[in-house]
């Protein structure tokens, strides 16, 4: 069994600073259909623009992860969106009444703790799944930053952060999928080290960081005079040092700035759009090259996806052959366009056409240059589409599909007298009241000869 969408049993609000802004934000996670994906709406703004949260959007990771659409932008979305996808939810609508996620305690604990003390609920739509086939890798060489992305069958993460710190270390977290994300990584705080302080503060950011929100870590000793200073920026009296962090620091784990590195991780990560089902090794990783990773990635499934899924092999008998799709389909020559269907499930179907010489359009497109019209390349999609619909009635003959909305067609490739074509159709949500929704592709060899999404209506023939 697939697994299915999920989103949250009801709305949830969260209020607090923005870490670097400063400004008092109100956020509500509210649930939202299956096909939704996450996405911030900001209502402070006119129009109440909406910004889905995908690695394409990614405008700045200075110190968080930015997204920006149309001029509104979000910033600090990566603890919100951790807790969220980590735990299982696939579609949420957050509204926002400012630039910023408020950064509560610095980690993602109360996000999980009320994910989790809400629940979630299933939805019909199956989730979409990056399958990944073979190793990719992301490098900084200079920074010794590195992301391994390995084929498996589930997703889990190894991570590794040494930034030649005598008071961190070298410092290993990982996360699988049984381990219990709300309580043991969740919890883990976002750092900063004392002398990044100065710097960040001169480019306007942290005004919403105070000791209560970030760990600083300290190397080496600290002079009075920057104690004092230290104790007017962040207007507390009882600053001190100990254990190379400030103000007697507990850390809630030994290795919570590792554990923090891969909450981070896992909310870039999120902003692929799809679940990912490989293992991840992570060196040093950081906003910018989760995010970058995830942009590369991406390109990657964009690239696969103009490639067939199934093969087809003619030595092998058709799931349907022309006898099989006449008795389904009212459609007869010269407007028959599907010669085979030799794979269909529940929510995909694939056929072939043989294009010849003999196609009675080529008569007059074009008489000197035959090339098949890009209607009727829609059309055999639709045909198919229309097997894949009809299988499970039990009087097929008795019906038809028709176009109700054709949108996104693009085509890539001429197809010509000589040519097989390979069609692919995927259901994208379940069949409501008689109407399916598909993405096609049509295929010549792995060239991607035409695709298109299509809306069709199931009614019964008069």
């Amino acid at each position: 069994m697939a697994a299915k969408q999920q989103t949250l049993k009801a709305p949830i609000t969260f209020s607090g600073k923005g870490l670097h802004t400063g400004v008092e934000v109100t956020m509500t996670v509210n649930p939202a259909p299956a096909g939704t994906g996450i996405v911030f709406r900001r209502i402070d703004l006119e129009g109440a623009p909406e910004i889905p949260a995908l690695c394409d959007y990614v405008v700045d990771t200075s110190r968080g992860t930015t997204i920006e659409k149309d001029g509104a932008r979000v910033a600090t979305i990566e603890h919100i969106l951790s807790a969220l996808w980590t735990l299982g939810a696939d579609n949420a609508l957050i509204d926002i009444n400012a630039g910023e996620t408020p950064i509560m305690d610095g980690s993602a604990r109360e996000y999980a703790g009320r994910i989790v003390e809400t629940g979630l609920e299933e939805q019909e739509a199956e989730r979409s799944y990056y399958q990944v086939t073979e190793k990719m890798v992301y490098t900084i060489p200079e920074k010794g930053v590195a992301i391994i992305l390995y084929p498996d069958d589930e997703f889990s993460v190894s991570l590794h952060v040494d930034y030649n710190s005598k008071v961190i270390g070298n410092q290993y977290a990982t996360f699988n999928p049984e381990d219990d994300y709300a309580a043991n990584i969740a919890p883990c705080r976002t750092f900063v080290f004392l002398h990044e302080l100065e710097p960040l503060m001169k480019m306007n950011l942290i005004k919403g960081g105070d000791l209560d929100n970030a760990i600083v870590v300290v190397e080496g000793s600290v002079a009075d005079d920057q104690l004092a200073h230290l104790k007017q920026i962040f207007n507390k009296q009882d600053i001190r040092i100990t254990g190379g962090y400030l103000n007697n620091l507990e850390l809630r784990f030994n290795n919570e700035l590792a554990r923090h590195k891969l909450l981070d991780l896992l909310g870039d990560f999120a902003l692929l759009g799809r679940r990912i089902k490989g293992r991840v090794w992570a060196t040093r990783p950081g906003h910018f090259a989760n995010t970058e990773f995830m942009k590369q990635v991406k390109k990657t499934i964009r690239r696969e996806g103009e490639k067939p899924r199934f093969q087809y092999d003619c030595r092998k008998p058709p799931v349907y052959d022309i006898n099989d799709i006449r008795g389904m389909l009212p459609h007869r020559p010269p407007f028959l366009l599907v010669d085979r269907i030799f794979h269909i499930d529940e929510t995909t179907v694939a056929g072939i056409k043989n294009v010849t010489m003999n196609e009675p359009f080529f008569v007059g497109h074009f008489p000197k240059e035959p090339v098949m019209p890009g209607v009727l390349i829609v059309e055999a999609m639709a045909q198919c589409c229309g097997m894949l619909v009809l299988r499970g009635i039990p009087d097929p003959e008795n019906y038809s599909t028709y176009f109700m909305k054709i949108d996104g067609v693009k085509f890539k490739r001429k197809v010509v007298p000589g040519d097989t074509l390979h069609f692919e159709l995927q259901l994208l949500e379940p069949i409501r009241r008689g109407v399916a929704i598909v993405e096609g592709k049509a295929f010549v060899g792995d060239t991607l000869a035409c695709e298109a999404t299509m809306m069709a209506q199931i009614a019964k023939n008069k």
